[in-house]
């Protein structure tokens, strides 16, 4: 089997390829490529056998799409993206990037000829939906974003839904929660405070709280949603019916209960690092979130995550920190 990887340089991207690279299978099918493109170079995975493309690329430069699926790959995982925040304020990259890259892989795919009809799974995003809310989103709720970033993932999904619809390719997008807690520096996304204030004060650091405590929201882990990904290409066409576009599972919780579990996990000391420094651009993306996802579909189809925030804490101490906390 071949793969398609955009995005492939990020977080999840490379966590995606490591888990693919570890089961050395999808669905019951040998893996014997890996094409991986970001608009940085991936590092190809270690401890691969197989064939490995990597490259820097932007899908929405001309021909750069038809190029990257020119080995035609069986399953493509479009990751590759603008984050929120950088969307907001950079309105020509957000929908350049997250819209115009989107379509022309799937044009790509389209006009690619013989027969070729890839599965394609695409990560949006909750930010998809908006105010006013329930009090939990239910599968059919409309959506009405409030920010660029959330408006580029709703017409992707739309472009997805008819590709799909058409033939032309098979489709799955899967509407992430807020992943946390994310690796690494801190990025451009309005939701990076949430990793930021478990990640900093773990690694010993001070971490900047831009809202209320009250803020609620719901989260899962890096690792469960490289699960989202590699469960989501095992669905068929039958399995999720026309509406192909579907919330993810996830934690819900306020940031007063994040705070208050990582200091059971790490203690009071840990948790005091964080300091409340208040944003009103940050305040004003998150107010136009969604709180709370039924995501009763996907748990039928068998998606799953964590139970608890103290689950999401101890699967990023375990996954990143080699199990230990700094004192």
């Amino acid at each position: 089997m071949h793969i398609l990887i955009t995005g492939a340089a990020g977080m999840i991207g490379r966590k995606l390829t490591a888990r693919l690279v570890k089961d050395g299978k999808l669905n019951g099918a040998a893996i014997g490529k890996f094409t991986l493109i970001d608009v940085v170079p991936p590092s190809p995975p270690a401890d691969f056998g197989g064939e490995v493309s990597a490259s820097a690329s932007d899908l929405s430069a001309p021909g750069v799409a038809p190029q990257a699926i020119a080995g035609r790959p069986e399953v493509i995982f479009h990751l590759a993206g603008v984050v929120s925040g950088e969307a907001e304020t950079d309105f020509e990259k957000g929908y350049r990037v997250n819209l115009d890259g989107t379509r022309a892989l799937l044009e790509a795919v389209r006009t690619a000829g013989g027969g070729y009809r890839p599965k394609v799974v695409f990560t949006s995003s909750i930010a998809v939906y908006g105010a006013p809310f329930p009090y939990a989103i239910p599968d059919d709720f409309h959506l009405t974003p409030l920010t660029s970033y959330g408006t580029q993932k709703a017409m992707s999904e739309l472009l997805l839904a008819d590709y799909n619809r058409r033939g032309f390719l098979d489709g799955v997008g899967i509407r992430l929660p807020t992943i946390c807690v994310r690796p690494g520096k801190p990025n451009k996304a309005a939701s990076g405070f949430f990793s930021g204030i478990i990640r900093e004060p773990l690694a010993g650091q001070d971490a900047q709280l831009p809202v209320a405590d009250t803020v609620r929201h719901t989260h899962a882990s890096p690792r469960a949603a490289v699960g989202f990904l590699v469960h989501a290409a095992s669905l068929t066409r039958d399995q999720l019916g026309p509406r192909i576009n579907l919330a993810m599972p996830g934690v819900c919780c306020t940031v007063a209960e994040q705070i208050e579990a990582l200091a059971r996990i790490a203690g009071p000391k840990v948790a005091a690092r964080i300091k409340r420094v208040p944003d009103e651009l940050v305040m004003r993306i998150v107010a136009g979130w969604s709180e709370r996802i039924e995501a009763k579909r996907a748990a039928a189809l068998g998606f799953k995550a964590e139970t608890s925030f103290d689950d999401i804490i101890r699967a990023h101490i375990e996954d990143e920190l080699g199990g230990k906390v700094a004192g």
